[in-house]
């Protein structure tokens, strides 16, 4: 790995294609490997990756990004990376097709043991601007929350949520009904998520030992589904069969 990166001065990503492994595995090993990061001795140092475009305004495709990435994502030096581990690969497939279309780029997937997928974009100049926009590195540590702009328009909130929910959400059946939960560590986020959901006309639980809140109410799931949805096709198809099982499918 030293003679790839600092003898033969390859880049990461020359690394990664040359190994047939992710960019984020070779920076991993690097790390493990106490080899510095030295961008600067790169043939292409500061060329901004012009096939990445930062969005000039927000947008409910954007807020829904920001939701997978408060979710399932995490940025690194250099790389936006959701990890969406066994999840379906229709979801995957929508959260790829999201991200080139929110930042008219080409995103990559990898697979890992046939299961575990991955879509991310090498790009420094969007991990900066995600920065500013409040996403870190560490989400549990810094305890991260949704950026203010999300709260400015249903739409966006919305759209949030439902990244949010495909992600770190589940679809319960109880005896009587339906249940969907939201699940994190960050106590901003899950606060920030029940109170747009309570601005937005839904009656969600208290937050349950610090880390999850429910919908339970039949009039809150017919909302969610009908306002909200699902883009993640195993939510969506739990919440339908389990509509029917229970003779109460969404309106």
């Amino acid at each position: 790995m030293k003679n790839l990166y600092v003898k033969e001065n390859k880049t990461i990503s020359e690394i990664a294609k040359l190994l047939n492994i992710s960019q984020s595995t070779v920076y991993d090993r690097m790390v493990r490997l106490k080899i510095p990061s030295q961008p600067s001795n790169k043939l292409h140092y500061k060329n901004k990756q012009h096939y990445v475009k930062i969005p000039k305004y927000y947008s409910n495709d954007l807020a829904e990004f920001i939701g997978i990435m408060l979710g399932d994502g995490y940025i690194s030096y250099f790389q936006v990376v959701v990890t969406l581990g066994n999840k379906e690969d229709k979801y995957v497939k929508y959260v790829a097709e999201l991200v080139n279309r929110v930042f008219k780029t080409k995103s990559k997937v990898t697979i890992k043991n046939g299961i575990y997928k991955t879509v991310y974009v090498g790009s420094t100049e969007l991990v900066k601007w995600l920065e500013k926009m409040g996403l870190v590195q560490n989400k549990v540590n810094s305890q991260v929350d949704v950026p203010n702009w999300i709260w400015k328009k249903d739409g966006y909130m919305k759209n949030a949520l439902r990244g949010l929910i495909d992600t770190d959400g589940s679809i319960y059946k109880l005896k009587f009904g339906i249940q969907i939960s939201f699940c994190n560590n960050s106590q901003p986020l899950l606060s920030s998520a029940r109170s747009m959901l309570i601005k937005l006309g839904f009656h969600p639980s208290q937050i349950c030992n610090y880390k999850q809140f429910y919908l339970t109410r039949q009039q809150d799931l017919r909302k969610f589904f009908r306002e909200i949805g699902f883009n993640n096709s195993k939510h969506y198809e739990r919440f339908i069969d389990f509509s029917k099982n229970i003779g109460q499918i969404p309106k």
